[in-house]
């Protein structure tokens, strides 16, 4: 049977596809394709902060399953007969609706492929059948990502393909600043969004930090790869020291993102800390290196808890002399759940987002 490695246009966001999973997904199966750390085993956890205890979330990483991992037929106690047990999986012996997630499908050995055509089309595993309401979809890397990724073309035709795209750099700052990412990675994606840019997007041949299977790189930026080394490395860099700091960076993020991340991790002394900003806004010393006030940016975006706080800080931002730093403050300001709240009664930033929207979309 021949396999389909076609890519498609109209890609979709991550919050798109968390939409239509639960609106297609009791009848058509979503396979949600996408390049290497850009969110798509995410999924399953956002699904159950949305549709609550109503359901039963089952995860399948697809490439170490067997068939015997989904059912087996075994003899009943009279020999006479077969009879089939679902593996305890797929939790049948719960009558909640599953949601159940297929993750690396298009890796999956074509044999379980088959196997778990039936369950993509009728929502049967083997032959039970799920709960009236269960959700199934997939994911899967691009064919053209050159990991191993396809598909059966008679199942492709039985499913819904969508191409989920990478996050934009304000689009994962935004998810950043309200998942406790670090400054320090905020700022360095602020200051070099093109590490958050996609090897399918025009112009990026020589972009040095992301993930290209035409170099065989195996350590490059992707949300994925910044969310863990904020967390694993970056918050542990007083003890792994300066030297096993950087080798781990760079053995996470790539040495091209290390290096830019290692400059803003060596910036404490250019900084100056949003209680003085906001105590003397109009004096207070203005750091000089771009860095320093993009990290300056984010940290009051995490401290910022009031109207007099919030105008006090905007007196300091409209001395700065760069309009790029200054739409980093708004932009983050307006897209944090909390600070937004503040930030929308605010004439200041009413009157800055009027004049300067061009660089804020």
């Amino acid at each position: 049977m021949a396999t389909s490695t076609i890519e498609h246009n109209n890609p979709i966001s991550i919050n798109e596809a968390r939409a239509a999973i639960p609106l297609i997904g009791t009848t058509l199966t979503p396979v949600i394709k996408g390049e290497p750390g850009c969110g798509k085993s995410t999924l399953l956890k956002m699904l159950e902060q949305d549709m609550g205890d109503g359901y039963d979330y089952i995860y399948v990483d697809c490439p170490v399953k067997d068939i015997g991992d989904t059912a087996m037929s075994v003899p009943d106690n009279d020999r006479t007969k077969l009879l089939q047990i679902v593996s305890d999986l797929f939790k049948l012996d719960s009558p909640k609706p599953k949601i159940i997630m297929l993750d690396e499908f298009m890796k999956t050995p074509k044999l379980l492929q088959t196997m778990w055509t039936r369950l993509m089309l009728e929502r049967y595993v083997g032959d039970k059948k799920l709960p009236e309401g269960s959700i199934v979809f997939a994911t899967s890397n691009n064919a053209s990502d050159g990991v191993g990724d396809t598909m059966l073309a008679h199942a492709g035709n039985r499913v819904c393909i969508y191409n989920l795209r990478k996050p934009t750099a304000n689009e994962w700052l935004s998810w950043a600043s309200e998942n406790g990412i670090s400054a320090e990675v905020r700022a360095c994606v602020a200051m070099f969004p093109n590490m958050l840019a996609s090897y399918l997007d025009g112009g990026q041949e020589e972009n040095p930090y992301i993930f290209n299977p035409s170099r065989k790189v195996l350590s490059f930026v992707t949300p994925r790869s910044l969310a863990k080394a904020d967390q694993a490395v970056i918050r542990n860099r007083a003890k792994l020291g300066a030297n096993l700091t950087q080798a781990s960076l760079a053995g996470t993020i790539g040495a091209a993102a290390a290096e830019k991340m290692a400059a803003f991790l060596s910036l404490a002394s250019e900084l100056v800390s949003i209680k003085d900003v906001i105590g003397d806004p109009d004096s207070v010393r203005m750091p000089e290196k771009p860095a320093a006030l993009f990290m300056m940016m984010f940290n009051a975006v995490d401290t910022i808890e009031t109207q007099d706080q919030l105008a006090a800080f905007m007196k300091f931002v409209n001395r700065i002399p760069s309009s790029e730093v200054q739409s980093v403050f708004f932009t983050m300001v307006m897209q944090n759940k909390r600070t937004a709240k503040i930030a929308i009664l605010n004439e200041q930033i009413k009157t800055w987002v009027r004049g300067n929207y061009e660089l804020m979309v």
